[in-house]
């Protein structure tokens, strides 16, 4: 382990605080690194392993892919795109799908297509998009332009997006920032980095309104909340609302690095065309075989009954851990993105003694416990997540 950690210091760029785990391989629910000690996944990848680890019929998936194409570019059709992005379409009640290789590259070619229809109906370029506070959206800069954390931010500036910020579940704050300028409003529909805030059914439902009426873009981020984890196969789908552009990743791949965007079909017919975008890998043929295994194994394996029927019984056990500990101020969330917000005591500690305990969990916002467990997690699963934290919280 510590030869691999000094190789790794020695050689890959210090933009990250890693935890001092070599990890070696996983298999369902759970991880095992290269000393073959278990660990119980509570975060999947940072929402990734909707599946779980070692899928087998994925793995077949992509080997067999493998076998028969990987890369061709997207100046050729291939038929693993064509059929990831209708099932995609189809699932997300959306009419064009653009496969990049990233969550941030989806937010990137999202921001382009709303950029360019503003731009077409009235050749001005100085358009605004309306962000939230709090909000994360990627690392990159068009990406970073319309994320609301200051820390992210400061250093890159001025970004080619023009942003402003407005507050979560404040429909005011929206709506005082509108002008002729603003072309979109983006938000995540659950924020995940900035603390698990799902949004408020007035807030979201009064944006998608205010859109409507001006012909405004939304723009929903739904790479970490998105493709079931909620317990809908998109979050917006819990409320009356439709996006003009969708972003997605994470679990579409369940490992394989793939993301999308995808658009209505107002803003595909009046935006991007041919030369307007473009990647050399996104849409490759091992990705999208990746991704239509993935569209098809979670409807298959009815995933989406499992979030639904083991919701109330996570959110039964978290919410006994707030009742029986004082630094554990509220439990927030949708389905399988939950968070515990703590006072006095840092997420990162309780990280780090789970684990010392066996399980692995992230943190997100600045006090913030995230659990982002598979979504093919069991009830014994659960209890023993609870088991877990009622340790490490009563120490």
């Amino acid at each position: 382990m510590n030869k691999t950690i000094e190789m790794a210091e020695a050689n890959i760029l210090h933009t990250y605080n890693r935890f001092q785990i070599v990890l070696d391989h996983g298999k369902g629910t759970r991880l095992y690194d290269d000393g073959g000690r278990e660990y119980l996944d509570f975060f999947s990848g940072i929402g990734v392993y909707a599946l779980g680890h070692g899928n087998t019929e994925l793995n077949d998936a992509i080997k067999a892919q493998v076998d028969k194409l990987v890369h061709c570019s997207n100046l050729y059709y291939n038929e693993p795109a064509a059929k990831a992005a209708a099932k995609l379409n189809t699932l997300a009640g959306m009419d064009k799908v653009f496969f990049t290789n990233s969550g941030a590259e989806a937010i990137e070619g999202a921001l382009k297509a709303a950029i360019k229809y503003a731009y077409l109906k009235d050749k001005r370029h100085d358009h605004e998009i309306i962000a939230l506070d709090h909000s994360f959206h990627g690392r990159t800069l068009g990406a970073l332009a319309v994320t609301g954390k200051a820390a992210y931010r400061e250093a890159y500036a001025p970004f080619v997006a023009d942003a402003r910020f407005a507050n979560m579940n404040d429909l005011k704050s929206v709506t005082d920032l509108v002008n002729d300028r603003t072309c979109a409003i983006i938000m995540e529909t659950v924020q995940g980095e900035g603390g698990i805030y799902p949004a408020d059914k007035e807030f979201i439902e009064g944006v998608y309104k205010l859109c409507r009426e001006k012909d405004i873009l939304l723009i929903l981020d739904e790479i970490q909340c998105g493709l079931y984890r909620t317990g809908q196969p998109y979050a917006f789908m819990h409320y009356d609302v439709r996006p003009d552009i969708l972003t997605t990743a994470k679990a579409l791949g369940n490992g394989i690095p793939i993301g999308a965007f995808l658009l209505n079909k107002k803003v595909a017919e009046a935006s991007l065309v041919a030369g307007d975008h473009g990647t050399t890998y996104g849409g490759n043929p091992l990705a999208t075989a990746a991704a239509d295994k993935v569209l098809e194994l979670l409807e298959s394996t009815r995933v989406l009954d499992n979030v639904r029927n083991l919701t109330p019984y996570l959110e039964e056990k978290l919410d006994a851990l707030v009742a029986k500990y004082p630094c554990i101020k509220e439990r927030r969330g949708k389905g399988f993105m939950q968070g515990l917000e703590l006072d006095g005591v840092a997420p990162g500690e309780i990280v780090n003694k789970g684990i010392e305990k066996g399980i692995l969990m992230l943190t997100a916002g600045v006090n913030v416990l995230r659990l982002l467990p598979p979504l093919v997690i069991t009830k014994e699963d659960i209890d023993r997540m609870y088991e877990i934290l009622d340790e490490v919280f009563a120490s």
